[in-house]
């Protein structure tokens, strides 16, 4: 990430009232080799099977033709060449927002037809300069493009939605055109204002439930709300196991008292050299809220422990599994995910004492060495969630 801010991405989605499947489409991918973000949301005409399956083809071209640095011009001709048209609209089958970042350095944004991003800075509308460009080929004779790039700062938010935000409460009483790009504007400038350090998580979030209750909670399209986020980074860190050798202990505990973040320790021997080397107490607690995990413990100066192995193994395939309409429980497995999902880096150290009682094997195979079950948590984290992760062993 930047030296300056860390970028936070995050897309609420709901279906159409009565869809299994979402019209909408959002994907993102870090380019590590040239420090890039780049976001896609893409609006399939219609809603169900047939809209996700269009959207989900222009967010695709769109994600890997902008990560080739092709023209924005010709990125929107080969999309709109590729995707069938309607025969009655006269008009492709997908729109499409492109958010190019350069970490550290311009953002770039390009649109084709889905509501206007806006970018909120200082507790107000910024104005990026949008230009217009009118595509001049025969196919696509007329069709306009608005795109704008600028460097963003500190506490900037791009905010981009499918129509599903700004047409939402359309043919009610209080909204007879919809709810429109204004008032969903000055909706989310007063969430920033009330709460400045809102996640965009949590303010796209508010978006999508706003439209929702617009359209009397049946909604009326697909809705989509993509926040990306430029603040300080929110750090975690996750230790488990005891250092190979037992001298070690004492640099454990001090590096670990000495972060900055939320703490997790993963695992009893863990969180017994840590309470020994701070001269601190262990509370058990008996409320067994997970049946398939032991319950956590507190102590002073760490967030949460947990037991180790079969709790880390279980936070990777909740985060493989995990998708918008993922609702956290209170186990400990499920309070590690929350607090992964709304940090952005994830530090961890792992101790390489080898337990005995892991090599058992008569325990299930899920039951894998905790060197494993990391490397696991931490592709997950940088591939699907985009998040900064080191780890050091001990």
């Amino acid at each position: 990430m930047s030296k300056n801010f860390h970028i936070e991405v995050n897309c609420q989605q709901r279906n159409h009232h009565g869809e299994r499947i979402c019209g909408d489409v959002f994907v993102n991918r870090k380019v590590k080799e040239e420090n890039r973000l780049i976001a896609v949301l893409s609006d399939g005409m219609g809603h169900g099977v047939k809209a996700n399956m269009l959207a989900t083809l222009t967010a695709t071209m769109a994600l890997n033709f902008t990560e080739e640095h092709q023209d924005f011009s010709k990125i929107a001709e080969i999309i709109m060449n590729t995707l069938p048209v309607c025969s009655e609209r006269k008009i492709s089958y997908a729109t499409f927002t492109i958010v190019d970042i350069e970490i550290g350095g311009r953002v770039s944004i390009l649109e084709y037809d889905n509501p206007q991003t806006f970018i909120i800075r200082n507790g107000a509308l910024f104005d990026p300069g949008w230009e217009e460009v009118v595509l001049e080929s025969e196919k696509n004779q007329g069709k306009e493009l608005h795109v704008c790039s600028f460097i963003p700062e500190k506490e900037d938010r791009i905010i981009f939605c499918s129509d599903g935000i700004t047409q939402s409460g359309m043919g009610s009483e209080k909204f007879p055109f919809g709810w429109g790009r204004d008032d969903y504007s000055e909706f989310m400038l007063s969430e920033v204002k009330k709460q400045p350090v809102i996640s965009a998580y949590e303010l796209g979030e508010r978006a999508v439930k706003r439209a929702t209750l617009n359209d009397s909670f049946t909604l009326k399209d697909d809705t989509s709300c993509a926040v990306i986020y430029f603040r300080e980074p929110r750090k975690m860190l996750i230790c488990t196991g005891p250092p190979y050798e037992k001298d070690k202990d004492q640099e454990y505990a001090r590096r670990v008292k000495t972060f900055n973040g939320l703490k997790v320790l993963s695992g009893a021997t863990t969180a017994d050299i840590i309470a020994r080397e701070w001269d601190k107490e262990i509370t058990d607690s008996f409320e067994f809220e997970d049946p398939d995990l032991p319950p956590t413990s507190s102590m002073e100066g760490v967030d949460l422990i947990t037991e180790g192995i079969l709790t880390l193994t279980k936070v990777a395939n909740q985060l493989r599994q995990y998708n918008n309409q993922w609702v956290p429980g209170k186990g400990p497995a499920d309070s590690i995910v929350r607090m992964i999902l709304e940090s952005d880096e994830i530090n961890f150290i792992v101790g390489t004492r080898i337990n005995i009682a892991h090599q058992d094997p008569n325990l299930p195979v899920e039951l894998e060495i905790r060197r494993t079950v990391v490397k696991r948590i931490a592709a997950l984290l940088e591939d699907k969630f985009l998040k900064t992760v080191t780890i050091d062993y001990i």
